[in-house]
């Protein structure tokens, strides 16, 4: 039976979701458009139909955004990684806002007192962590090395990719090379990458052992390209280095005078710039004294906790991996700083009042938890005694929807207003919101 062909419709752009779609409606029917943008008018063509709502992709542009731009990227449309390149990056920030606001109300039923001013920071080139697909493909011949297709397991055919420094961009190609003459070249699954500031080093999954003659065409790789290799044989704690020594990676926060080392299965932030320009700005919103005793929950490797420990009293950073609870004490020791901080493990998830309210009184707290967010925790937050809690807390954020789900907890029970929120473009070309909110305890 031929599949019916699949319907192209004419819609007018309302408004661009969390994903980056623009989003029609038509006949009683929600469709998010991909490639769309608030107020053009578009011809699309359905992929998805359900009961409520359908997908469409962009198929002819009738009436044009002011906003609208050429993709720089010659994959775009293809890869999946940036979803917006055809957005210029001062309206992806607008849009970023947009979501925000609207969630924040929508979600979380509190509005800030003030926006905070968007943090831009550089479009192209900035993306300094990657995880890349590897897979060979025989009918084909050859390997390919990159980001995943859109909305596909299928690993795209990259040649460059402008969010990648431009000395990891230009080796996609190489890498294929190398990867596609190895011998076990169908049991590389991917290759993570994180550049530091004096070296880049490649992470080589391998579900086998490799032979001799393929860790020796990994070393002439290394060699030709100046990286240095990680072999990783199982999960991400079994990564080492294949040659050199494990602590040369590091990043530098200038605006302190940091430098923070790390692993390169470590999580730290893709964006160097934006980092440092994000950590000023906490800290100019926590607004710390010298007699403060702050608390950094999800701390990772101390990226909040060693800047705040060079204007407070003291700092404690907890995290629930032990890995990077050792790292952020390292980090402490290496940049002068472990007289003022400790670092603890500590589940977050499940934090109630009593383990809240167990740690000790503290001026200051900064929250940066992963996606989920940090439910558990500003609840307990929330109904502690006001002795135990904080007069101001800085709430970084990965995910609006749980950014607004956990200030309606902390705003509904009186004992927080929130004064400022606003968006940070952290990953410029792609629809991922990274926002702040700032809270006063009442």
């Amino acid at each position: 039976m031929k599949r019916a062909p699949a319907a192209t419709l004419t819609l007018e752009i309302e408004s661009i979701d969390l994903e980056g779609q623009g989003v029609a409606h038509h006949e009683g029917k929600v469709y998010f458009v991909q490639g769309a943008i608030t107020g053009e008018r578009v011809e699309a063509q359905v992929f998805k139909q359900k009961p409520s709502y359908a997908r469409a992709n962009t198929v002819r542009v009738l009436r044009s955004s002011p906003f609208r731009t050429s993709p720089a990227c010659p994959h775009y449309g293809v890869c999946g990684g940036c979803s917006v390149q055809h957005v210029h990056p001062q309206a992806q920030v607008a849009t970023k806002n947009r979501v925000l606001e609207d969630l924040l109300q929508r979600i979380g039923h509190h509005a800030p007192q003030r926006l905070l001013p968007p943090i831009f920071g550089p479009s192209w080139g900035y993306r300094h962590r990657a995880r890349l697909a590897a897979r060979w493909v025989e009918k084909k011949s050859t390997m390919l090395v990159g980001f995943h297709e859109k909305a596909s397991s299928f690993v795209a055919d990259m040649r460059v990719c402008p969010v990648l420094p431009a000395h990891v961009s230009a080796l996609l190609m190489p890498l294929r090379a190398l990867l596609g003459r190895l011998s076990v070249c169908t049991r590389v699954p991917q290759i993570e990458l994180a550049v530091g500031e004096t070296c880049t080093a490649l992470v080589l999954r391998h579900l086998v052992p490799l032979p001799s003659q393929d860790i020796a065409a990994l070393r002439a790789f290394a060699l030709a390209h100046d990286v240095v290799w990680w072999l990783q044989p199982e999960g991400p704690d079994s990564a080492y280095p294949l040659d050199g020594e494990a602590d040369a990676l590091y990043y530098r926060i200038p605006s302190f005078n940091l430098n923070l080392y790390f692993r390169p299965t470590d999580f730290t932030q893709v964006n160097h710039v934006m980092n440092n320009t994000m950590i000023e700005q906490a800290l100019r919103l926590l607004d710390c004294v010298s007699t403060d005793r702050v608390l950094d929950l999800f701390c990772g490797l101390g990226n909040f906790s060693l800047p705040l420990a060079t204007q407070a009293a003291f700092v404690l950073g907890l995290e629930g991996a032990q890995t990077l609870v050792d790292r952020a004490h390292s980090n402490a020791l290496r940049n002068g700083l472990a007289h003022k901080t400790a670092f603890a493990v500590r589940n977050l998830f499940t934090m109630d009042v009593d383990a809240w309210c167990a740690l000790g009184s503290f001026d200051k707290v900064l929250i940066d938890p992963p996606r989920d967010g940090a439910l558990e925790l500003c609840k307990a937050i929330a109904c502690a005694p006001p002795l135990h809690r904080p007069g101001r807390i800085v709430y970084v954020s990965c995910n609006p929807a749980t950014l607004a789900r956990d200030i309606g907890v902390l705003c509904h029970t009186g004992a927080y207003n929130l004064q400022a929120a606003g968006v940070m473009n952290m990953f410029a070309q792609t629809a991922h919101v990274e926002s702040m909110a700032v809270l006063e305890a009442i």
